[in-house]
């Protein structure tokens, strides 16, 4: 009697932002056959955010059927320094309250009774790019993830590169010495100029002078409690000069950066996604492009530049293969 063919083994994948908590599960194909979304909390502390964590989780298994009990792991994508070994987040800024060290995958794993694998969120999603992505044709890859805050993620001969656990804060190059307060606390960070939340509070700040948006008017409509890329990509469409010059500003402020980052490492290819990118799309990935032109150094050959192939999906996608990692 033949035996029953057992079912492909699912894995889940929880891409943690400072807008949203992604959570997928995926086949052995890297098919998504479940998800589940939630909004990130803006108050609170590190468990307030994990609970929500481990409640999207849980739908996204039930929406593919199964328990997460069942699955053969869950990889998480966090922002902040992660210790991959204990699965600790520390630094993770944009998240409330996580100025310190929690840990986020020994929490996890007690919550959805299986192991749990945790790695830099934005690292996650350049290594999905990179396998199974825009990054496919390359052996070195640089990823500019743009939303929240501005992440990079490194792949180097085909190796992620990870330094010490926190390598590829490009949005924390300095592209302005003395230039704007960053969140980190630091003077003229690309994320001071680029990131979501400090182009929201640029934003606000220059409303409360008197300047005309409609930014506020368009989150309202959309039922949101902050500024989301959707909200910025409304306000694009409509003309909104304050959105469009905080825009550019963002555009000038990440070629600078991603330039000198190359001239540095001499990547083949970078890829454009989070948020924001994957919002905005390819007109600006070409704007980016531009923006980099002037800086990089004559004498290396120009890289590929590409928008995320796996767009929303890359940071979950990514984060799901970490449990088939072996290191």
């Amino acid at each position: 009697m033949a035996q029953a063919k057992r079912p492909p083994a699912l894995r889940g994948g929880i891409d943690l932002g400072g807008t949203k908590i992604e959570a997928i599960v995926v086949d052995s194909r890297h098919r998504v056959v479940g998800s589940s979304r939630r909004p990130t909390p803006t108050s609170g502390t590190p468990a307030d955010v994990a609970r929500e964590m481990a409640a999207a989780m849980m739908e996204a298994t039930s929406a593919a059927g199964t328990e997460s009990s069942r699955l053969s792991g869950v990889g998480v994508g966090s922002p902040g320094t992660v210790d991959t070994a204990t699965g600790t987040v520390s630094s993770a800024r944009n998240l409330p309250g996580w100025d310190g060290s929690f840990a986020l995958g020994p929490t996890l794993a007690d919550e959805l009774g299986t192991r749990v694998r945790v790695g830099n969120d934005v690292q996650v999603a350049t290594d999905a790019e990179f396998r199974l992505g825009a990054g496919r044709p390359y052996q070195s890859v640089l990823g500019v993830f743009w939303g929240t805050g501005v992440g990079g993620g490194i792949v180097l001969n085909g190796e992620p590169w990870r330094g010490r656990g926190g390598a590829g804060e490009i949005g924390h190059m300095v592209v302005k010495r003395g230039g704007r307060r960053c969140p980190c606390g630091n003077r003229g960070c690309m994320e001071a100029y680029a990131g979501r939340l400090a182009m929201e509070e640029r934003a606000r700040a220059e409303m409360g002078k008197g300047r005309k948006s409609a930014l506020v008017k368009i989150m309202r409509r959309k039922g949101r409690d902050r500024f989301t890329s959707s909200v910025w990509g409304a306000a694009i469409e409509q003309g909104d000069k304050l959105a469009i010059a905080l825009i550019d500003e963002a555009v000038q402020a990440i070629g600078t950066g991603v330039a000198s980052a190359l001239n540095l490492l001499d990547i083949e290819a970078v890829i454009i996604g989070g948020g924001l990118g994957v919002r905005f799309g390819d007109p600006y990935v070409s704007k980016i492009t531009a923006e980099m032109k002037p800086h990089l150094f004559p004498g290396h050959q120009p890289p590929a530049v590409h928008l995320a192939g796996l767009g929303d999906l890359g940071g979950g996608i990514g984060a799901a293969l970490l449990v088939s990692r072996r290191r």
